[in-house]
């Protein structure tokens, strides 16, 4: 009798589920920030008036001034329009070399605005950039695949990183590394300070497909890890600054700037993850590089662009808070046992791909593993997880990372489709050390 008839699986109704030198301190000071409220000065235009007889003229009267008198006139009438003239701009403009008041207000407006990093710079973005350059890094990935003609030959892809820790923890993209981590025979490489010459190998600590976030690991210490920001307190309109290798890693350290475009933006209804929107530019390479306010601290990680002949100025960066909750548990969970299903998961079907024949969001399961909790719950191949542990399953990396959240000896309800109907089983789930 399949596990399916007894109670452990039971069926049930379906359901759709920014002309004079200034310091980078002054120019923080003096570009526009997003919290900050400016006014331009009052705008004055003459007021004339209509509706009102004119005075009467007087009447002619010959009078006889001395050369002398006409003189001392024009002169005493001099003086006194620039006198008025002067009362009336002060009154517009504010000719105080006191800075005292104007700094205090800004202050009070936006606190630590201050980049000490150069005493030359010119602009936010080259403060910034030379803040946190050497915070970025180039990776590069190698990957031996089998050629047309049956050899094998290697294969690279380019991409970024950001210094998360001084002893070598980096975060990137995990697309950025994909090759990498389902190929055997592959190797990372990790490009500090702008020298594509000397590189350190890099190895995977873990990643989050869903979130699409990697963290990988150099032997090197000394680095210059990028300060964090907090993207909550993000708003549409703010400078943000972009570093990273676009094209290749001839193009580590490019620079690019601009403004927060949108907030809380779904590029993809996969994984339904909250995007920032920005028209920094950003182009291949360009994952997994920083996306940094105009005090240098990082608030995203650049994730991907809508590249159209329509669209310009469209790119996308994953939140800083979301990045430091994902990668804080790859790291604390580097060497754990995890816990373990034993169903394998088809990556030809996607939620498009499901759609197209009628079938809901899942995960199809490609094979089970024999003895695995899986197969002691009557999980078969063909099955679609549609939820698991209270998650729905929009798509297929959707249940690898919420397997990831789950503990070695957790029972877990898990919904599946099978043949026209829902059946829902709880699982035990056991380690991955253990079998």
């Amino acid at each position: 009798m399949n596990e399916f008839e007894n109670s452990s699986i039971n069926p049930q109704e379906n359901s759709s589920d920014s002309t004079y030198s200034k310091t980078a301190n002054d120019i923080i000071q003096d570009e526009p920030q997003s919290n900050k409220q400016y006014q331009s000065p009052p705008s004055y235009t003459p007021s004339y008036q209509s509706g009102f007889a004119a005075p009467p003229k007087p009447k002619k009267q010959k009078k006889t001034h001395s050369t002398a008198v006409v003189i001392v006139s024009c002169i005493l009438a001099a003086i006194i329009g620039v006198i008025s003239t002067t009362v009336i701009l002060s009154s517009v403009f504010t000719f105080d070399t006191n800075t005292t008041d104007t700094t205090q207000q800004i202050e009070e407006n936006k606190s630590n605005v201050n980049i000490n990093i150069d005493q030359t710079a010119s602009s936010i973005a080259e403060a910034v950039a030379i803040k946190c350059t050497d915070s970025v890094v180039g990776i590069r990935t190698t990957t031996s695949v089998m050629s047309f003609f049956g050899g094998s030959q290697e294969q690279t892809g380019n991409g970024s990183g950001v210094i998360y820790t001084a002893d070598g923890y980096i975060i990137t993209n995990y697309h950025v590394i994909k090759d990498a981590v389902q190929s055997q025979n592959s190797k990372i490489d990790v490009f500090v300070g702008n020298d594509s010459s000397k590189s350190y190998p890099a190895t995977v600590i873990g990643y989050n497909i869903s979130c699409d976030l990697a963290v990988i690991k150099i032997d090197a210490t000394g680095l210059n890890p990028v300060e964090l920001g907090n993207s909550d307190e993000l708003k549409v309109g703010q400078y943000v600054v972009t570093i990273g290798a676009p094209g290749g890693l001839e193009f580590m350290g490019s620079v690019t700037y601009g403004i927060i475009s949108g907030l809380d933006r779904t590029v993809s209804t996969n994984s339904g993850l909250k995007l920032i929107q920005t028209d920094a530019a950003i182009n291949p390479g360009n994952s997994g590089g920083a996306l940094l306010n105009a005090e240098g601290k990082l608030i995203g990680i650049n994730s991907s662009k809508i590249a159209s002949v329509e669209y310009e100025g469209m790119g996308f960066a994953i939140p800083v808070n979301t990045v430091k909750e994902k990668c804080d548990k790859i790291i604390s969970r580097k060497g754990d046992s995890q816990a373990y299903l034993g169903a394998s998961i088809s990556s030809t079907y996607t939620s498009q791909v499901l759609a197209f024949y009628g079938y809901p969001s899942g995960a199809v399961v490609s094979s089970v593993a024999e003895g695995s909790p899986a197969a002691k719950a009557g999980i078969e191949r063909g099955d679609i997880i549609t939820e698991f542990n209270g998650v729905k399953i929009s798509e297929y990396t959707v249940l690898g990372d919420t397997l990831y959240d789950c503990e070695p000896n957790d029972t877990v309800t898990v919904k599946i489709y099978r043949g026209g109907k829902y059946y829902t089983v709880d699982i035990k789930l056991t380690s991955d050390t253990s079998n």
